[in-house]
């Protein structure tokens, strides 16, 4: 079992920046993807930012040039930099994690319990 300990959420106006962290935790044999969605009320879950195991980013185009993901393989960390936020960015971050499982090799995703932004105007 894989435990996600996310931290970093709060209240931020509009132009500001947070940071948001995930520190993954259990009988981890190797990290394949880290990554974080968000979801705002009455919208789907939605990919915002994912980083593999060989350092290749993606972004939503919405957060292109404003958020940078980053993960640190010593401590199992994934780091979300949120720059220019803007209110539409407000929703529920999750942590997401992709990993090979330290007791049968098998591959799983986890998901952290959520932290929330909000950005106010």
């Amino acid at each position: 079992q894989v435990q996600l300990v996310e931290s970093g959420g709060g209240l931020v106006q509009a132009g500001g920046s947070l940071r948001l962290s995930c520190a993954a935790s259990g009988i981890i044999f190797s990290i394949n993807a880290m990554g974080w969605y968000r979801q705002a009320p009455g919208k789907q879950r939605e990919l915002v930012a994912a980083i593999i195991s060989g350092g290749t980013t993606n972004y939503t185009d919405s957060v292109k040039g404003r958020f940078t993901i980053s993960r640190d393989n010593a401590k199992n960390t994934v780091y979300l930099q949120m720059n220019s936020l803007k209110p539409e960015d407000t929703a529920v971050y999750y942590c997401n994690v992709v990993a090979t499982s330290g007791f049968n090799f098998n591959m799983y995703r986890y998901w952290g319990q959520g932290t929330q932004v909000t950005v106010s105007s």
